[in-house]
């Protein structure tokens, strides 16, 4: 009976599976990519917009592209995303040069950031309010899954032996984005078999269908619906299906079960907003854009987009990115054109707020939520994106570099800290539900602090202490995956429940911007650091010398730089426990409890 909308939900979770594996794919491979593109090992700058370009877009597109989905239908628009995603992928492996990678990269994200807004409205059209929590989760720990396999799916593609045809190099790391040309048109085949061609608008149900009551929220523009459109607008085609937070009178906290597919019995509606519970804690991937994303035009009827929200939010990242990205980083920290882009970054920044709070139709709204403990909340997430990625890029280039290991192998010392990841999310699960999120957020961070502290004691010789090394690992990974649950259930207790989507999409949008920001301007320091450790260095060459006196010049200077490398990756560990701590002081202003925000009367 519900076996369609089953099928539905196993292939949005497998298409959201694809984009987050190829998130965190690259970090296994970024110097095999920057050794084939002719980037020395001492100017591995050059290769961090690889990693920034894909989040950049990933994180630009998931608002506006989710809205899309509301206008033109989920189908459409995955299908769309998947044609991009391919797009994106083959350019990438065609790749000869610095400039081309990163394109293809920013296509990639932009397509895989959109795909999980819109497999998340999906859910939102075709499940009610009872059962969604659960298809909720099935796609989050999709998108989780894809985070922690990353690294090791794309270091084992990598092994692929190189080979070419037509000329064109299909094997190692080539394989990691040639694979997902077959993965994309498959994924395309059962989105165009299990999800169903209608519109969103046509799957809501219609005032005075059977089954529905007559107090059902109507769509904004419905006729027999007063007032405002953008006041009876439902969030229920985003994430969550929750009704705008702003609607009042008997329609408030009234919600209607999604249709069934065809082949499903007839769903019962039913009027209970306190199904909203913190099992929506671990589904918090929740679609940005759809709290008001429905507001219809009453003439027409059409879904109306932020198109000036998204573009503020966009450019404001891209200038951020760009003024922290130098390219030669050997006498400063930012590049000349550092501040004043830095500084334009965050005056845009300030602009998407205000209109943002002003505008009818926003990508966020969280009115009448309280602001302290939300901003505590998306701070705290950011830092924890912050810690995350600059571990996941930078303990890979550790093992690659100091220890001499394969992509493979480096993935797999990686492992250590993906696998205490999960566990301490799970540990951290149950506690806040003993000690409440504050308690646990604040701990968490705290451990994660002292994890990172211990990485940046790491010894010059890392082979003779891979016990330490491991030990760290797993150290730093349980105090990051402590504070998952504690943040997630944070952004629902402070939020009415017919917030609860658009908060839990705040909270994970504010991780990928940590991701984003934190990447760039820790390893914006820490490139300058190598750069000034090894600036009196002067590369041997192999002329006017016997070959012993210049092997051993060779042996000196390449111990020289790996002292460098080893002091920049220490000391960024080092930076990272401060960010840490900073986070830790921002869960203190957390809600106490650990229950979600009790439902309205």
């Amino acid at each position: 009976m519900r076996r369609a909308r089953r099928v539905a939900l196993g292939v949005g979770g497998a298409v959201v599976l694809l984009a987050a594996l190829d998130a965190y794919v690259v970090v296994t491979v970024l110097i095999d990519i920057a050794t084939d593109l002719g980037i020395p090992l001492n100017r591995l700058e050059r290769a961090t917009p690889v990693v920034t370009g894909f989040l950049l877009g990933y994180v630009a597109a998931m608002p506006l592209l989710g809205q899309l989905s509301d206008r033109y239908g989920r189908r459409p628009l995955i299908h769309a995303c998947l044609a991009a995603f391919a797009l994106g992928s083959v350019l990438t492996a065609l790749a000869a040069s610095e400039v081309m990678v990163v394109t293809g990269r920013a296509v990639q994200g932009v397509a895989g950031g959109a795909l999980l807004p819109i497999t998340m409205a999906l859910i939102g059209d075709l499940w009610g309010e009872r059962e969604r929590p659960v298809a909720l989760g099935a796609v989050g720990a999709a998108q989780e899954l894809g985070s922690a396999l990353g690294p090791v799916y794309g270091g084992v593609l990598a092994l692929i032996p190189g080979f070419a045809v037509l000329g064109v190099e299909l094997g190692g790391w080539h394989a990691i984005f040639w694979i997902n040309v077959p993965l994309a048109l498959a994924a395309a085949l059962a989105v165009q078999w299990a999800i169903p061609a209608r519109p969103p608008a046509a799957l809501q149900p219609s005032a005075g269908a059977p089954g529905t009551p007559d107090d059902a929220p109507h769509a904004a523009g419905t006729p027999g619906v007063p007032g405002d459109p953008a006041r009876h607008a439902g969030a229920a085609a985003g994430a969550q299906g929750s009704l705008d937070a702003r609607a009042d009178g008997p329609e408030r906290g009234t919600v209607t079960e999604a249709p069934a597919l065809p082949g499903d019995a007839p769903s019962p509606s039913h009027t209970s907003p306190s199904h909203a519970s913190p099992s929506h804690a671990s589904p918090g991937h929740a679609s940005l854009g759809h709290a008001t994303s429905l507001s219809r035009a009453a003439s027409g009827g059409a879904v109306r987009v932020d198109w000036a929200g998204g573009g503020l939010l966009a450019l404001a990242l891209g200038l951020l990115v760009v003024g922290l990205y130098n390219p030669d980083p050997a006498t400063t920290v930012l590049p000349a054109w550092g501040p004043p882009l830095i500084g334009a970054g965050v005056l845009v920044a300030a602009v998407f707020v205000w209109w943002e709070v002003r505008s009818p139709v926003r990508l966020l709204d969280l009115t009448g939520v309280p602001k302290r403990p939300l901003l505590a909340t998306l701070g705290v997430s950011f830092v924890t994106g912050a810690a995350l990625l600059v571990t996941m890029v930078f303990v890979q280039f550790t093992a690659q570099t100091l220890l001499g290991l394969e992509a493979l192998e480096a993935a797999l010392v990686l492992g250590r800290f993906l696998i205490a990841l999960p566990v301490g999310a799970l540990l951290g699960g149950l506690l806040t539900r003993r000690s409440g999120g504050r308690a646990v957020t604040v701990a968490g961070l705290l451990v994660a602090a002292a994890g990172y502290a211990m990485m940046s004691r790491w010894p010059l010789e890392l082979a003779e202490a891979r016990l330490m090394m491991d030990a760290t690992l797993v150290v730093a990974g349980l105090g990051v995956g402590l504070v998952i649950a504690p943040v997630s259930a944070a952004a629902l207790r402070v939020t009415p429940p017919a917030q609860h989507g658009v908060a839990s999409a705040a909270v994970v949008v504010a991780r990928m911007m940590g991701m984003l920001i934190g990447i760039a301007a820790v390893s914006a320091w820490g490139f300058h650091r190598f750069q000034s450790l090894t600036a009196h260095l002067d590369t041997p060459v192999p002329f006017g010398v016997e070959p012993a006196e210049y092997a051993r010049l060779l042996a000196e200077y390449t111990a020289k730089v790996q002292a460098a490398l080893h002091v920049e990756y220490t000391e960024m560990f080092l930076v990272t426990a401060a960010i840490c701590l900073i986070g830790a002081a921002l869960g203190w202003f957390l809600p106490r409890g650990a229950g979600a925000h009790p439902p309205p009367a």
